[in-house]
């Protein structure tokens, strides 16, 4: 089967399943329009166009037959270069998806996700049979013959397998220098990425970085996608839900410790982000 017989949007799997898949074919211009953080791990493979993808604290041009991996908790964003229409797959694996492997292969197959840049250089060999394994994939699941959903998860672990050898292999590509801003930006983020917990002004970091506040705010969306408060309280969340995973702490401190010095702020902006109240996520995931 060709991408082009595929139709434009197809799924497989539910939030909490070991394997999720999503194909979109985008016509025109597009950003994600929402934050992007899971416990899960992340392989996006662009067919066509070209894409800006923010993660953790850079910016990369993303290009037709790049793959990109999002380690767990990582948060990222897809956004419009300038060139419209793109086509894209992305496979979610979840932490119980690598739980059951030995742990010889466990680590093999997530060493490529916690990497420094998340660009995998595939050669054209290897290009060619990534997307020989989504094109089966995805005509799978378009046509759902009996047997369907086993062929496609055994088609995402070889593209996985595939991956993680060429990463073994050679590594991080060759990535272009960043620009003046985009290296500054990098800079703003890795400080928001540290201090969370304290105050952050969008006026004191940008007089702390020797730029105007309307020039920050203005490039600082260009350059990750996300608006800087947007940032800001995406990341608090972020550590919000970590340690109401993992710690006793009271839901109050919780709030405190992620930076927020109003609970009833910290509440409203956890629901919408997450979907769920404080409390509701703790009995939901937390490991007490």
């Amino acid at each position: 089967m060709i991408l082009r017989q595929i139709p434009d949007r197809l799924r497989f799997g539910e939030e909490d399943d070991a394997l999720r898949l999503e194909f979109d074919r985008r016509i025109g211009h597009f950003s994600m329009r929402q934050h992007h953080f899971h416990t899960g791990y992340e392989l996006y493979y662009l067919f066509s166009g070209e894409r800006n993808y923010f993660v953790k604290e850079s910016t990369y041009r993303v290009r037709a037959g790049d793959t990109v991996l999002i380690d767990s908790n990582v948060v990222h964003k897809s956004t419009d270069s300038g060139i419209p229409d793109h086509e894209r797959a992305v496979l979610y694996f979840s932490p119980a998806y690598f739980d059951v492997l030995p742990p010889d292969e466990r680590e093999m197959l997530l060493s490529p996700f916690v990497r420094d840049r998340p660009l995998v250089a595939l050669n054209l060999q290897e290009r060619l049979r990534a997307e020989e394994l989504l094109f089966s994939l995805l005509g799978e699941l378009h046509e759902r013959p009996p047997g369907y959903r086993l062929h496609v998860r055994h088609m995402a672990g070889e593209l996985l397998l595939l991956v993680a050898r060429a990463s073994l292999r050679r590594g991080a590509p060759a990535l272009p220098e960043p620009t003046p801003v985009e290296r500054k930006i990098s800079e703003v983020v890795r400080h928001i990425n540290r201090y969370y917990a304290q105050p952050l002004d969008l006026g004191e970091l940008a007089a702390k970085f020797y730029i105007s506040r309307s020039h920050l705010s203005r490039t600082f969306k260009e350059v990750t996608g996300f608006g800087f408060a947007e940032y800001v309280n995406i990341t608090r969340i972020k550590e919000a839900r970590r340690l109401l995973r993992e710690s006793a702490h009271s839901v109050t401190t919780v709030s405190e410790l992620a930076g927020f010095d109003n609970f009833s702020h910290f509440g409203k902006m956890f629901k919408r982000l997450s979907g769920l109240s404080p409390r509701a996520y703790r009995k939901l995931y937390g490991s007490g």
